[in-house]
């Protein structure tokens, strides 16, 4: 899941300027969309897109823009508060506060992206959509939930 588009601008997610993320939503991904918001978040963060400070769009714009449940919205941002990953504060928005998550070398990150774009080539050719793959790798990768549940 990719975040859809990032404000590069050097005062975004200042109060009253455009959040520094924007979120979209793949309905036929299988992930709930709250789940989907979540890993946005922490994916801007391991690329270094998200930074301390920027804003993240309020609850009505992602309403907004994405068309989903304004408690859909609140869950993602409540899961990524209890994480310690961003805070809200009021009249103003949801900022974050983490510097980053646990992550490797910028040089180890592009190893890895070829090694998957390689995986996600055979993956194809062995006649998986794009639907299918993105739903193999989500059900692949560790999950809290899905943890608790078994435990």
């Amino acid at each position: 899941m990719l975040v859809s588009q990032y404000m590069g601008t050097a005062e975004r997610g200042s109060p009253g300027r455009e959040p520094a993320i924007r979120f979209h939503i793949n309905h036929r991904s299988g992930l709930p969309a709250y789940r989907q918001l979540v890993d946005q978040v922490r994916h801007a963060l391991s690329l270094g897109l998200l930074r301390p400070g920027d804003r993240l769009p309020s609850v009505r714009e992602v309403v907004a823009e994405v068309t989903i449940n304004p408690n859909t919205v609140h869950r993602a941002y409540q899961v990524l508060e209890a994480e310690g990953v961003v805070e809200g504060r009021p009249g103003l928005g949801t900022f974050v506060t983490a510097v980053s998550l646990p992550s490797t070398t910028p040089q180890r990150q592009l190893e890895l992206q070829d090694e998957l774009r390689a995986w996600a080539e055979r993956a194809r050719l062995a006649g998986l959509s794009a639907e299918a793959i993105s739903a193999l790798v989500a059900v692949t990768l560790p999950n809290p939930e899905r943890q608790e549940a078994v435990e």
